[in-house]
């Protein structure tokens, strides 16, 4: 998307500052179309959002330039459906169907008016891909852009799939990809843009939306989005379940991509796969190997105990992401 609308192309960039608050937000809002869950969008004071059993599953995340994202690694599109997904994996993380979300987007006066369509023109991208409605949200003046998103979702009169539901003999299953993007992240980190697979893996995730409500419907007893590393994630399950993981590292399947990129950074890709985050699969717990449904792979058992471990023992090396650590 071209944002120097100067007169001739000496004139510099517009800036969301040029444009105004109002026009951006009209610009970033016109001619989009909404699901049928949307029964009054962006326009008026608030949103109104049909709730199917009376009940609405929220969540938020923000994402802040130079923690979550750099400009230099990702475009403003990547961006945009990053923010988008790893708010709606919360809500499918539930057991729930994302219906609609809240924007929040606060940058300098001077962003280029193209970085924050851009980021715009990937979260309506992401939203239609998950069926959900953008329905509203708020653009304010900051020293660096922040990006908050609220995500809402739709139970469809099933109950909320917690933390806290799992038991000793369950399994535990996980679907989507593990360890892509921290192997992107390595990639970048070390001033290399290829291979593109695993780049783009960590500049949009690709969150397995269906899968919770799927996994709701065969009984999962507990739920998580893997956001911050498998093992730091399932530990959550541990201690709101009060119960041990573990982890056979046999059953799960570390891809060729990975290995191959891990053999050239001299990494470890297991490590990657263990405790990578922002992959935004879902791993859940299940009453007995055959309740698991397509799409979910098993990966190991849950036992009485507090702890996560894997093969047996305690990982050495670390879990995954904290923020302040």
């Amino acid at each position: 998307m071209n944002g120097n609308r100067g007169t001739s192309s000496h004139d510099p960039p517009e800036s969301v500052a040029d444009v105004g608050e109002f026009a951006l937000i009209g610009r970033i809002t016109a001619g989009r179309t909404q699901p049928a869950t949307t029964l009054l969008g962006p326009g008026d004071d608030a949103a109104v959002v049909a709730a199917g059993d009376g009940r609405v599953v929220a969540s938020t995340d923000v994402l802040v330039e130079g923690v979550h994202f750099r400009l230099d690694w990702s475009t403003p599109e990547h961006v945009g459906q990053k923010a988008i997904a790893v708010n709606m994996v919360d809500v499918a993380a539930m057991g729930a169907v994302p219906t609609a979300l809240l924007v929040g987007l606060a940058c300098p006066k001077s962003t280029d008016a193209a970085v924050a369509e851009g980021l715009a023109a990937g979260m309506w991208k992401e939203a239609v891909r998950a069926g959900a409605g953008l329905v509203g949200g708020d653009v304010v003046s900051a020293d660096q852009i922040v990006i908050s998103v609220t995500a809402l979702g739709d139970l469809q009169d099933r109950q909320p799939v917690t933390r806290g539901g799992a038991m000793p003999g369950d399994v535990v299953a996980v679907a989507g990809r593990l360890g892509w993007a921290a192997a992107g992240l390595a990639v970048l980190g070390r001033g290399f843009r290829s291979p593109v697979t695993v780049v783009g893996a960590y500049r949009v995730p690709d969150p397995p939306y269906a899968a919770g409500p799927r996994a709701a419907r065969a009984g999962a007893t507990a739920m998580i989005d893997v956001s911050d590393g498998l093992l730091a994630d399932l530990g959550h399950i541990v201690e709101e379940s009060n119960v041990a993981i573990d982890v056979r590292t046999d059953l799960i399947e570390v891809p060729q991509r990975l290995v191959d990129v891990a053999s050239a950074l001299g990494a470890n890709p297991r490590h990657w796969v263990l405790t990578g985050g922002e992959d935004h699969a879902l791993a859940a717990t299940f009453p007995d190997p055959a309740a698991v449904p397509e799409g979910w792979v098993t990966i190991g058992t849950v036992t009485r105990g507090s702890a996560v471990t894997v093969d047996g023992g305690p990982y050495e090396g670390g879990a995954g992401w904290q923020h302040w650590r």
